[in-house]
């Protein structure tokens, strides 16, 4: 709206706010200000006023109608045009006044605040006033905060401003958007309002060169959740626009494991990215070569960015050096006279199967990587892979390595001589499934392995470095950063070994060798005299035992830049300064040791005593109270000594006491009354001192009303035992009581239909499941039961009833699955099988046990389940053919764990693979029968009947062959 001319100098522009018409609670009052005032507007005033009046002179010497003119082509058109509001002296000016008046301020010189609550705003105005310096204040601001480190930027106000560039044909927004998410995409996939992402943005985003994820694995997880959550959205209305972004996907990097589970509901991408991940474990070499030649090589070659990390290949079985040759190739690839350089070099690979890069060709180095997960990658050799870590990644700090039985404790040698700021390395490998302190052994033989003449150059090469650097860093120690060290499960190390490590790394804060069983309690004991920074220890199933006590509890840390200032006694021990401490099953300690390491320990915050000699009297001299977790199952403490230490703790978190028969023990004459007050004064304790996380009970703990639940109202995880008595009432409520619950196991109780309901209707998160030996009048409705989160589920000796079509129904309504246990189901056949890999897939384990006539037929189509790691088959039917060991390793690459009985076995028996035929394939359990008259019958055929009699364990190692025979069965 415009007024006639006046002959004045005076031009009035009246800002208009729209919004301010129907807003009540502004006042009517308009309010006048002038250019010539500039510095004194008032800002939060004007933004109260529905309309604001600016007065400027003509006649000035810094003119306000100039300077609109100079820096806006609005108002250049307007007051200069040829428009008819150029000769008027007032103008009426609609526009949020929020946004308008900032920019006359900017115009006139001010500094303008921008903030992710007005950036639209204000880049809206800029474009409708066109003030192109604005338009660059807004994109340098949007800039800095997208590419800023640690920056977060609200997802809505990231979608919002996609959508405005993309309306506005404002380029560079949608631009610094997608490459925003694309540099922060682990961060953006983690949040609720990832799947509000338009389909457009999340294309640009995956195909953005600098896209930044952990893994291949990671990305295709993000787009499967995008799109459930999508399927209903015009955005995927066919399936080929959900297929178009799936292909995104470099399935040649997916983990075996993941692309077995994508079959169930992604078939064709399952199928083809399991065909092409076995055709590389194949011959891996031929594949990329090809694909170097067909300038395909994007689709083999690891997502790396100067913004990466951490690095993860967990999984991939079919990885070798040459993947990470790829990662250290120049990116100007597609020039032809580098093309033939690299193949000049690929084959000189092939002649004499070393991978050598040519110095004239540049490579690839990414300083930013810190971590890399290489576990599970069997085919991933250390002597030759370590060239290529060096080379990509020399900032690496953290290796993670589990489950690769290939790689040698003269790797980790070799590793920290290489790689000097190493603090973090994993090489964690299948604890051996008898140990000393819990089995009988009978026999036991062993058989170092040969070098075959067959044996490639490369190999011998390997052998010949890593003999070399364990060598040169052992007679030149070079102290190491290395601060945490996880060895559980080798049986390939022995004292000499923790001597040398002792020597290498005197910075170790964390020590894991759990299981370790070669290794001496002298052993144990040098190195933790030498490793005086040690704060978490992890010995469970070792020789740890009084000499290691000794050390523990001695005045050794007497330096003073070693201690914290404390006046306890017993300060400067190590026992004292330990953070982390796990024994169980160490039956090298007693009592004396444990009660004299028990008073030392103060600052103490996981404690596992698990199946050791702990006595009332130690738990008593604890003087800790920083606890946080404690294990105490298997042990002979009372509930007395117990509730001792939960008192001075209020920490604890997690709390475990299966299997303490000594808890419910009374001296009293009315022993139901004793158990209840105490039990009563023990939850009270609870109540008062802990809010816990997750409990274990048995022996001793009998819930007595659903009140009492309440101080487990934040439980996640909870096991309750053999002794333990809650009341069906309590099981029925214990869900509802408790709905953070994420497992739930159940041992020797009593349960129904209605427990299972109860679990369905208030347990969403419920990732495990297992019942073992429970009674009841549970019924096939327990299958029917959805359970969408379930991730374990083990039925073991619960539901005998069971059918075919019952599993069935079981698969459907439990489809994420990946670890399934099965025992005593005599109603199922061989058709199982068919139910089992088609409705589980990506299944890891599978234990079938007394389950009908399953395996009587054969074992053909669980080896569908592609990803099985740990597999058990006993008592399912005599149908297994004796070369099944060498077939089961050649057909499940992952597999690690196999345990059989001969009573299955077609022909009599097993035959037990070599060294070269086992694969990845680390123990093999085969257990034997003997037949045993039974005293109720002896006229009869079933007089006889079959009872166990020894168990034959193979295990292997990187360096040999073990044949144990123990009694037990395990």
């Amino acid at each position: 709206m415009a007024s006639a001319t006046t002959d004045g100098d005076d031009v009035v522009l009246e800002l208009i706010d729209p919004s301010a018409v129907q807003n009540e609670l502004r006042p009517e009052k308009v309010t006048s200000i002038s250019t010539s005032g500039v510095e004194s507007w008032n800002l939060g005033l004007l933004l109260q006023s529905p309309s604001v009046k600016v007065r400027a002179n003509r006649n000035r010497q810094v003119v306000f109608t100039d300077q609109l003119v100079e820096q806006s082509a609005y108002f250049r058109g307007l007051l200069c045009g040829s428009f008819s509001e150029s000769s008027l002296a007032h103008v009426s000016i609609q526009w949020n006044l929020e946004a308008l008046v900032p920019v006359l301020q900017f115009i006139h010189g001010f500094q303008l605040h921008i903030t992710s609550n007005n950036f639209l705003l204000i880049l809206e105005a800029a474009l409708y006033f066109g003030v192109e310096r604005l338009l660059l204040e807004c994109e340098s601001w949007f800039q800095q905060m997208t590419l800023a480190e640690g920056q977060q930027i609200p997802m809505d106000t990231v979608i919002e401003a996609w959508n405005f560039g993309l309306e506005q044909g404002v380029g560079f927004v949608p631009e610094l958007c997608k490459g925003y998410l694309a540099r922060n995409f682990a961060w953006v996939t983690s949040l609720n309002s990832f799947p509000d992402i338009p389909y457009d943005l999340l294309h640009s985003c995956i195909e953005h060169p600098l896209l930044t994820l952990d893994s291949e694995r990671h990305l295709c997880e993000a787009l499967l959740i995008w799109l459930s959550n999508n399927r209903r959205s015009s955005q995927c209305s066919s399936d080929d626009s959900k297929f178009d972004i799936l292909r995104k996907v470099r399935i040649s990097l997916l983990p075996l494991e993941f692309a077995a589970g994508l079959r169930r509901d992604f078939s064709q991408l399952g199928e083809e990215a399991i065909c092409t991940i076995l055709d590389l474990m194949k011959d891996s070499f031929s594949i990329i070569l090809a694909a170097l030649v067909g300038d395909k090589l994007d689709n083999f070659r690891i997502r790396l960015t100067e913004y990466s990390e951490k690095i993860s290949l967990a999984g991939c079985v079919h990885i070798t050096a040459l993947f990470l040759f790829l990662v250290v190739l120049p990116s100007d690839l597609d020039m032809t006279a580098k093309k033939r350089m690299v193949l000049s070099e690929l084959d000189n690979c092939t002649a004499n199967n070393r991978y050598v890069l040519g110095k004239s060709l540049m490579t690839m180095s990414y300083k930013s990587v810190r971590e890399m997960d290489i576990s599970k990658c069997p085919k991933l050799y250390f002597g030759s892979a370590v060239k290529w870590l060096l080379l990509a990644f020399p900032s690496l700090s953290i290796l993670r390595a589990s489950h690769c039985s290939q790689l040698k404790i003269e790797d980790f040698y070799c590793l920290l001589q290489k790689f000097p700021m190493i603090t973090e390395v994993d090489m964690t490998v299948d604890t051996s499934p008898f140990l000393p302190a819990k089995v009988s052994v009978v026999s036991t033989s062993s058989d170092k392995y040969r070098v075959a003449s067959t044996t490639p150059y490369a190999m011998l090469e390997e052998n010949s470095l890593l003999l070399n650097v364990a060598k040169a860093s052992l007679e030149n120690p070079a102290m190491s950063n290395i601060s945490k060290l996880t060895l559980e499960g080798r049986n390939d190390i022995n004292d000499l070994d923790l001597l040398k490590i002792s020597a290498l790394c005197g910075s170790l804060s964390y020590l894991n060798i759990k299981g370790c069983t070669m290794v001496t309690d002298m052993g144990i004991s040098k190195l933790i005299s030498k490793c005086l920074h040690i704060k978490s220890l992890i010995l469970s199933y070792t020789s740890f035992g009084k000499s290691s006590v000794g050390v523990l509890c001695s005045d050794l840390l007497l330096t003073s830049n070693l201690t914290e200032a404390s006046d306890h006694k017993y300060s400067c021990t190590m026992a004292f300064r330990l953070q982390q401490l796990h024994v169980d099953g160490c039956k090298g300690i007693d009592q004396n040791s444990i009660s004299q390491l028990m008073c030392r320990m103060y600052m103490l915050k996981i404690l596992m005593l698990r199946e050791t000699s702990v006595t009332d009297d130690a738990l008593y001299d604890f003087l800790g109270s920083f606890l946080e977790s404690l294990d105490v199952s298997e042990t002979m403490v009372s509930m007395q000594a117990l509730t001792s230490v939960v008192r001075r703790n209020p920490g604890i978190r997690c709390l475990k006491a299966t299997g303490c028969t000594k808890l419910n023990r009374h001296d009293t004459y009315d022993l139901a009354s004793a158990v209840t007050a105490n039990y009563k004064a023990y939850l009270f304790e609870l109540s008062q001192h802990c809010v816990l996380e997750e409990v274990a009970f048995g022996w001793g703990f009998s819930i007595l009303s659903v009140e009492e639940l309440v101080p487990l109202s934040r439980l996640r995880c909870i096991t309750i035992g053999l002794g333990a008595s809650p009341g069906h009432h309590v099981l029925c409520m214990l869900p509802k009581m408790c709905p953070l619950l994420e497992s739930v196991i159940l041992i020797f109780q009593v349960i129904s239909d209605s427990i299972f309901r109860s679990i369905q209707e208030s347990l969403k998160n419920l990732k495990v499941l297992q019942l073992c030996c429970c009674l009841g009048d549970l019924t096939s409705f327990s299958c029917k039961i959805s359970m969408l989160q379930l991730r374990i589920l083990r039925l073991e000796w619960v539901t005998p009833w069971m059918t075919n079509n019952d599993l069935a129904i079981l698969t459907k309504n439990c489809p994420n699955v990946v670890e399934f246990s099965l025992s005593g189901c005599k109603l199922l056949d061989s058709a199982s099988q068919e139910i089992i890999s088609n409705g589980w897939p990506g299944l890891t384990f599978i234990h079938l046990e007394e389950c009908g006539k399953i395996t009587s037929d054969g074992v053909s189509f669980l080896f569908n389940c592609i990803a099985i790691e740990d597999f058990l088959l006993r008592h399912n039917g005599k149908g297994i053919e004796r070369n099944f060991i060498y077939e089961a390793a050649s057909k499940l690459p992952l597999l690690r764990k196999l345990a059989l009985d001969l009573c299955d076995a077609c022909e009599g028996g097993f035959d037990s693979p070599s060294h070269a035929e086992r694969c990845f394939l680390s123990t093999v359990m085969i257990s034997r029968c003997k037949s045993q008259k039974c005293a109720f019958d002896s006229q009869t055929m079933e007089a006889f009947r079959s009872v166990h009699k020894e168990t034959i364990v193979i295990e292997w190692d990187c360096k040999e062959a073990r044949t144990t025979v123990v009694k037990e069965r395990i």
